[in-house]
């Protein structure tokens, strides 16, 4: 790769010329091959001249090395199913099958696969909850090194941050608290892939001191879906391995649209990223000005729990949390609303509360029709009456309370399993996860007692219409058999 040409420029001009294609894909780049066929022009396989990602040397290395460059890293990897696939490979890197392994318990349930493909046992830290928003707060460094001591076995420890919500922890602490006791500190920063990138936004967890990082460039970046990157700093993880269970866990033909569009990314960011970033604080700033007068409503920012003691060290401006917690609509009405009413689709339904991603895509007309809409719905809606109700916000947004786990999640989900009613579950052993989705992090993880309190929570969010993973339309789940 020349200087400057990326890798969609590469395979535009390979498309241009006039190579018969004698190999895969089947379609050909043949015109007549339906209605997304346009697609196909740049869809190769690992022809001569186009390099392999799981032995990078010429043109998908050096498309690697913009990244790395981009964000600072002593090495990046391009990843082409996603987080999960960073998630699976930096854990099975990190920690041998059956070692011990510490996680914070609001991690997304890709991190609880890799537990469950090594066998590991898993060590929990809870973090608390923002009570003004029903949501995670950042995980504790303090808190961390005092489960390290009590666990001297566990080799690595994995927390996210930001959160779903956009709550971050404190990396530079936690990291020092890891390594000081010889651990290996995993960071999925998935939703933080703009992190580092100007001085508009967090330095995230890369300059925090972590030794795996891992990114969902189409988050929060203009790349499509399933596109990731995987950073490594330090020696503390054998690279070796790491690069082994890569290539293990993703596909052997990787797509080369999905590459050429990470690549196409870096390539944007590297021209347009400072300016758009300081558009991206500027439309912020105009937002928040023009909510400041709600009375009802309540949008998510430091300054709003800054009177508490709480652990989260930012709040990533790009996640809108916007709450009616304490009035008389839930968060689900809320996002009915602006979805019928404003054709304004929320990212994710919550108790008391929707949220709204925005990125450095979002021009000043979306944070304004948002804005617009919000004003409007404020006027209309009032302070709940009835302190026991369900919009009272009175149940944590996800349940906040240690489970007992009975085995380790490998044991229970590679047990025989029995359906049953959730009415008949209290008591048994879960065989699978039970989560909201979004975000994907569990309320039941396999191998955790399932009791009376974490059903009926469980039976709340379904009756309210929060979308439940894990339980079936007539209300049935997996535990394991007896």
């Amino acid at each position: 790769m020349t200087a400057g040409r990326s890798l969609y420029q590469a395979l535009s001009d390979y498309a241009a010329g006039d190579f018969y294609p004698y190999h895969m894909p089947g379609h050909k780049r043949n015109p007549a091959g339906g209605e997304m066929a346009d697609y196909h022009k740049i869809d190769i396989t690992e022809i001569d001249g186009f390099d392999n990602l799981h032995q990078a040397e010429g043109i998908l290395k050096e498309a690697q090395l913009r990244a790395n460059r981009l964000y600072g890293a002593d090495e990046t990897f391009f990843l082409v199913n996603g987080s999960t696939g960073g998630v699976l490979a930096a854990i099975m890197a990190a920690a041998q099958p059956f070692d011990e392994i510490l996680l914070a318990r609001n991690c997304h349930k890709s991190v609880y696969h890799a537990a469950i493909l090594h066998g590991l046992i898993v060590r929990y830290c809870w973090p608390k909850m923002i009570s003004e928003y029903d949501i995670f707060d950042g995980v504790s460094a303090e808190e961390i090194g005092n489960l390290l001591d009590t666990y001297p076995g566990v080799k690595a420890v994995v927390i996210t941050s930001p959160t779903y919500e956009g709550v971050l922890s404190d990396i530079p602490g936690i990291a020092a608290a890891v390594h000081e006791r010889g651990k290996i500190l995993i960071v999925d920063e998935a939703h933080g892939s703009h992190f580092g990138l100007s001085s508009h936004m967090p330095q995230g967890a890369i300059a925090g001191g972590a030794d795996l990082i891992i990114h969902s460039l189409h988050k929060t970046l203009p790349a499509m879906t399933q596109t990731a990157l995987l950073h490594v700093n330090g020696d503390r993880v054998d690279r070796g391995k790491l690069r082994g269970y890569l290539s293990m866990l993703q596909s052997s033909s990787p797509s080369y649209v999905l590459m050429a569009s990470m690549d196409a990314c870096m390539k944007f960011l590297e021209e347009q990223g400072q300016e758009r970033f300081a558009a991206m604080r500027g439309h912020y700033e105009s937002f928040c000005e023009k909510t400041a007068s709600l009375e009802h409503i309540h949008i998510g920012k430091m300054t709003k729990v800054s009177q508490k003691r709480y652990e989260l060290k930012g709040w990533d401006l790009g996640k809108m949390v916007i709450s009616v917690k304490g009035t008389n609509m839930t968060g689900k009405e809320l996002g009915d609303v602006l979805r019928e009413t404003y054709h304004l689709e929320m990212e994710m339904t919550a108790e008391t509360y929707v949220l709204a991603i925005m990125t450095l895509m979002d021009e000043a007309a979306g944070w304004q029709r948002l804005a617009d809409a919000l004003c409007e719905i404020d006027d209309r809606i009032e302070e709940s009456a009835d302190e026991g109700s369900f919009a009272s916000g009175k149940r944590a947004a996800y349940l906040n309370r240690p489970l007992k786990s009975r085995m380790t999640p490998a044991r229970a989900f590679q047990s025989e399993w029995e359906t049953i009613p959730m009415q008949e579950a209290a008591g048994r052993t879960a065989a699978g996860f039970i989560n909201l989705y979004p975000p994907g992090s569990p309320i039941v993880a396999p191998g955790e007692m399932l009791d009376e309190a974490v059903m009926k929570q469980i039976e709340e969010y379904r009756r309210t219409g929060l979308h439940i993973q894990g339980v079936s339309e007539d209300g049935q789940i997996v535990v394991v058999a007896l």
